[in-house]
């Protein structure tokens, strides 16, 4: 019989650029965010690995919930090229509903969607045969395209999907393929 991976990933706690509606940059948690990760509860530790994005947000989160791990590249965020900092106000009407639209806009100078959930199914794939529990602290973004790859969903859907921060979801991987156990579950009381 194979082994059975518990993956949990947790989004970092809040941001100012959350709260505003900015595309995000390397932004810290916020006071908010920090106390409401600091209040956490709900997260059952790891015991074969923890991952981290390399974000400021995702390692003071981490640092808050008592987790240490390995930073990984392939959890960072959404690439926003030139509209990172600036609010959805600022972008083109036409240039935004594109992006929000066409799964393969690059528009930005950044990421695609369909570039981003490429990434995510690669580091999937190498975590599946990892067994035991696994907790990644990570962005909405890439919890939305695991999702999508959990569920063999077509990159239009991936808007659709609402993942608020300070969350956990967790997927479980028997060969030969995962299967989403719960989206979303609030970390704070």
């Amino acid at each position: 019989m194979s082994a059975v991976t518990r993956l949990t990933l947790v989004t970092h706690a809040i941001t100012d650029a959350v709260q505003a509606a900015r595309f995000p940059a390397d932004e810290p948690l916020n006071p908010l965010g920090s106390r409401s990760a600091e209040q956490a509860g709900g997260l059952s530790g790891a015991t074969a690995g923890a991952f981290c994005a390399p974000e400021a947000r995702t390692a003071q989160t981490a640092g808050a919930l008592g987790l240490s791990g390995t930073t990984e590249e392939a959890l960072r965020d959404l690439d926003c090229g030139s509209w990172a900092g600036q609010s959805m106000e600022a972008i083109a009407p036409d240039q935004l509903m594109a992006w929000l639209t066409d799964p393969t806009y690059r528009g930005h100078g950044g990421e695609a969607i369909t570039d981003l959930v490429e990434r995510v199914r690669l580091w999937l794939n190498g975590v599946a045969g990892l067994g035991d529990r696994v907790v990644a602290i990570t962005h909405p973004a890439i919890v939305r395209a695991a999702i999508l790859c959990t569920l063999q969903a077509p990159p239009e859907s991936f808007w659709r999907i609402d993942i608020p921060p300070l969350t956990a979801t967790t997927l479980h991987h028997r060969q030969p393929a995962w299967t989403l156990r719960s989206t979303a579950h609030a970390l704070t009381d």
